[in-house]
């Protein structure tokens, strides 16, 4: 009986888990990718300095070692204020780890990157939704940010996180916790 009581007590949970999971999808996340499962969360730090939650929601699916063809968000939670310059930089910094950028595309990038990432404070929070064969767009604390409409830019932005050679495996790993392929 007394096992019983236990097995029905974690069904209860179970349920409660879930709906409590899907309750935390925020509001542009319902509107842009509906049927979004949470994937995993993160936390980068850099140097002991805690710098924000992350967290990976796809769609059904979606294969991580095929990332580009999915359509996914990305949810970054700052624990810190970053200046919009430092975000647009370090993501143009990592970005090159992974492909070699004409001066051109590293200009235009960078002013599109600067245009659509805010300075965040602590509790602010960038979400950033990959369109596959379109590019990204960026909602900042819910709102509407902008978009860069460039596949290869939303490669290598999305690939900062999820591309096997990351300089953050751990993080990768995990983004992808719940995944199985």
């Amino acid at each position: 009986m007394k096992t019983l009581i236990t097995v029905a007590l974690l069904c209860v949970l179970g349920v409660f888990a879930a709906s409590a999971n899907q309750s935390v999808l925020p509001q542009e996340l319902r509107a842009e990718l509906a049927d979004a499962q949470l994937a995993g969360r993160a936390k980068l730090k850099v140097l002991g300095f805690q710098i924000y939650d992350a967290a990976l929601w796809v769609a059904p699916g979606f294969k991580s070692k095929a990332f580009s063809d999915h359509a996914f968000a990305l949810e970054l939670a700052y624990l810190r204020k970053v200046s919009s310059d430092d975000i647009a930089s370090r993501s143009m910094e990592e970005m090159r780890r992974f492909a070699t950028l004409s001066p051109e595309q590293e200009s235009r990038w960078l002013k599109q990157m600067r245009e659509v990432f805010p300075t965040v404070q602590a509790g602010d929070r960038l979400t950033g939704f990959h369109r596959p064969g379109v590019g990204a767009s960026f909602h900042y604390n819910g709102k509407f940010k902008g978009e860069i409409r460039d596949p290869e830019f939303a490669r290598l932005f999305f690939g900062i996180w999820l591309f096997e050679t990351t300089a953050k495996p751990a993080v990768r790993q995990a983004l992808l916790a719940a995944l199985t392929e």
